[in-house]
């Protein structure tokens, strides 16, 4: 028995000794969308995985520089999958609790540089140049 046999899935998470904060958590899959700097689509191919943010108690400032700091230690933490279902087979095999966040697709409406110049029946709109 290698683990690969189909049937019951124990969560790995049980037998490896992580601890229980991290079994706690939920995690989210999701498909990031591309930044509005990027015209094609060539980082989008992916899923990702990452975990909830803790509430306030695990967040302080520090005293002397004053910047924030964090016993979180999986709030900058994430997983890339090549798919959707790689990354719920892993978080099933993990024992986490998950939902998966379906992306929005783009619809990109044909257009035409010659319908600028089309006849329409609607009032003439006038655009001041001046």
């Amino acid at each position: 028995m290698d683990g690969s046999e189909p049937g019951e899935l124990t969560a790995a998470a049980v037998v490896s000794g992580a601890p229980v904060d991290l079994q706690a958590r939920t995690a989210r899959i999701y498909r990031p969308a591309k930044t509005a700097t990027q015209s094609g689509d060539w980082h989008g191919h992916h899923w990702r995985m990452d975990w909830d943010i803790l509430q306030k108690g695990h967040r302080w400032e520090n005293p002397l520089m004053g910047w924030q700091s964090s016993a979180d230690f999986l709030q900058g933490t994430h997983l890339n999958f090549k798919s959707k279902e790689d990354a719920i087979q892993f978080a099933q095999k993990q024992g986490y609790e998950y939902f998966v966040q379906e992306p929005n697709e783009r619809r990109i409406i044909p257009k035409a540089y010659a319908n600028n110049f089309m006849y329409s029946s609607k009032k003439l709109k006038k655009i001041p140049t001046k």
